[in-house]
């Protein structure tokens, strides 16, 4: 009776540090939504990443948070999961078509292995908000709110979004039906 008494206890104490609160301080631990090996990416996407030459021998020797921050800056120029022109989709249609990207492979893109670099490092807190608040790329702030996307409790997304749905930096381009737009960190916020 005891020990479940003690253990009722531990799983209280563990949801309060995971829960993020809309406000007041935050514990420094991110809860992990869904499956702990895959980040709940594509699967298809997720075995182009860890097959990708850049991310078994480049990326692999960075170990630093700030060192993948700094390949963000310098390597990323879009956020779509494989990089134009290495798929083939001609003649496809419905989900396979190019419209939602992940239907045929092709080479995956420097952003989404980056993003799973950054997943292997089980940020914190912290260095989220770094992401997300970063001055320095729009890039390096949507790979921020990708992570956030992939990795954190449906529930909490609001709350991690809330202040920056307005956000007007014009940061990315998005490809729609083969078409090429620019977006704003905001937009792209609420599309996810």
């Amino acid at each position: 009776m005891a020990n479940n008494t003690a253990l009722a206890g531990n799983q209280q104490q563990q949801q309060a540090v995971n829960k993020p609160a809309a406000s007041g301080k935050h514990g420094n631990v991110l809860p992990l939504w869904g499956n702990e090996k895959t980040m709940n990416l594509n699967p298809m996407i997720l075995t182009n990443v860890l097959s990708s030459p850049y991310f078994k021998v480049q990326l692999y020797e960075l170990k630093t948070y700030h060192e993948v921050v700094d390949e963000i800056y310098f390597k990323v120029t879009h956020v779509e999961p494989w990089e134009k022109g290495s798929r083939k989709t001609a003649g496809q249609t419905g989900m396979c078509g190019g419209v939602r990207g992940v239907g045929t492979g092709g080479i995956v893109s420097t952003a989404f292995c980056l993003l799973y670099k950054l997943f292997t490092l089980k940020l914190t807190r912290k260095q989220v908000m770094g992401l997300i608040t970063h001055t320095d790329s729009p890039y390096i702030r949507a790979l921020g709110f990708m992570y956030i996307r992939y990795t954190q409790p449906p529930p909490d997304l609001l709350d991690w979004f809330d202040g920056f749905l307005d956000d007007e930096e014009i940061s990315l381009v998005q490809q729609v039906n083969w078409k090429l737009y620019l977006s704003t960190v905001g937009l792209c916020v609420s599309w996810t």
